[in-house]
């Protein structure tokens, strides 16, 4: 299901593949990798609370997860205040 929704993010079909997402994280809530996948969809739709949110999950899973820590500080720092 992940490599759909990857497929659908290089078509630039981003909220597809968000919905896919979605229904991953639903399947395998216990999975950093998926929401490490959902945060990259909503960080390429420009949605940056609900990317940080699901790069944050992924984080609670897997700590040493470093493209999420990465991905999140850029988002943080991209971030209005």
């Amino acid at each position: 299901m992940n490599a759909l929704g990857y497929e659908l993010l290089q078509e630039g079909k981003t909220e597809d593949a968000i919905e896919i997402f979605k229904l991953n994280v639903s399947a395998f809530p216990n999975s950093s990798n998926v929401y490490d996948s959902l945060g990259e969809a909503y960080m390429t739709a420009g949605e940056k609370e609900p990317a940080i949110s699901n790069y944050e999950r992924s984080l609670e899973l897997n700590p040493s997860n470093a493209g999420a820590v990465e991905a999140r500080k850029r988002l943080r720092e991209s971030a209005p205040e």
